[in-house]
């Protein structure tokens, strides 16, 4: 009979300890089982914390934070859930890129236990169960992306990651809110690829810069010569613009002169004794250039009676009296 009641009590005992859940109150990276609540028929529940209660080995009912009555022997606490957010350490792991560059990832996870009854009776250890979902999850989601899109696409990664474990332990009554990659460590010869790979995107940078600045410079005094040469053809044009101007005025006014001088002479021909003074006049410079013409070594044509001094002042007087009818008779 001992024997019995011992080898009961042993087996009762086995059974207390596997059934026990793990309490998710405290950080640790460990929850162990500890002692459930005792059935002393009125109870106190903490706020944020659901017991489950079964009555003669079946669910029962959950009892609410507050006061709680209980029936002794019947019933008893089987379950304590926390309904707080919990934070769970996914640990270190290995998983194969697109690329096949070989990471070694960890991360933390964020949860929260919505339903008390599928938390308890859905899953035997929940937190195992999230922790093994959101490694397989994190290599699965890690192998669609190449080293660099690891990276550049990290909230990305991070939203996938969640959309997956929620659909997965919707029935386990557990809602992941968030996860986040903490580490990404890659092996030593891709590190020191990916730095050698930064280097010379820099390099090209800088060659490219240092390229564009030597374009712009060039642009630069290009345009500057351009310039120089547009306002050095404005001023040639201007200069000659202003000498043409100059020249034509310069003629005008010799015209203008040469006009009054031939009024003058007609107005002096026309007067008493006008034409022995034009003929006196004349006869000076005659004898005046033709003194001049031994000077000069030039060869020139002369006419044959270049002697006959009277008969040159006669045809010039003779031309002067003609040209003085000639603006007589266009005057009005």
């Amino acid at each position: 009979m001992l024997r019995t009641l011992c080898r009961a009590g042993g087996l009762l005992l086995q059974q207390t300890q596997r059934t026990a859940p793990r309490l998710w109150v405290t950080p640790a990276h460990q929850r162990w089982a500890s002692s459930l609540p005792m059935n002393t028929v009125i109870l106190f529940v903490p706020q944020q914390e659901a017991w489950v209660v079964e009555r003669m080995g079946r669910f029962h009912r959950i009892l609410e934070p507050g006061l709680n009555f209980l029936i002794p022997l019947l019933d008893r606490i089987r379950y304590v859930q926390s309904l707080k957010e919990i934070v769970i350490d996914v640990p270190e792991q290995s998983a194969v890129s697109l690329d096949n560059v070989t990471l070694q990832i960890d991360g933390v996870l964020y949860l929260r236990i919505l339903d008390p009854f599928k938390a308890s009776y859905g899953v035997e250890d929940p937190e195992y169960a999230v922790t093994q979902l959101a490694q397989t999850t994190m290599r699965s989601e890690l192998g669609k992306l190449t080293l660099d899109k690891v990276f550049r696409e990290r909230e990305s990664l991070n939203s996938n990651i969640v959309h997956s474990i929620n659909q997965a332990s919707d029935e386990w009554g557990i809602r992941c809110l968030r996860y986040e990659i903490k580490d990404i460590h890659v092996p030593p010869r891709v590190k020191e690829s990916m730095q050698m790979q930064v280097e010379a995107e820099r390099r090209k940078r800088a060659t490219v810069l240092e390229s564009e600045g030597t374009r712009e410079a060039a642009i630069n005094v290009a345009e500057g010569r351009k310039q120089a040469q547009i306002l050095a053809s404005e001023g040639e044009k201007a200069e000659q613009i202003n000498k043409a101007a100059g020249e034509a005025q310069a003629i005008l006014a010799k015209a203008e002169a040469k006009a009054k001088a031939i009024h003058l002479l007609s107005d002096v021909l026309a007067e008493q004794n006008g034409n022995a003074a034009a003929s006196l006049s004349v006869a000076e410079q005659y004898v005046s250039a033709f003194s001049n013409l031994a000077k000069e070594s030039n060869t020139i044509l002369l006419p044959s009676n270049t002697g006959d001094i009277s008969g040159m002042v006669t045809q010039v007087f003779t031309k002067l009296i003609t040209f003085q009818k000639l603006i007589s008779q266009s005057e009005p």
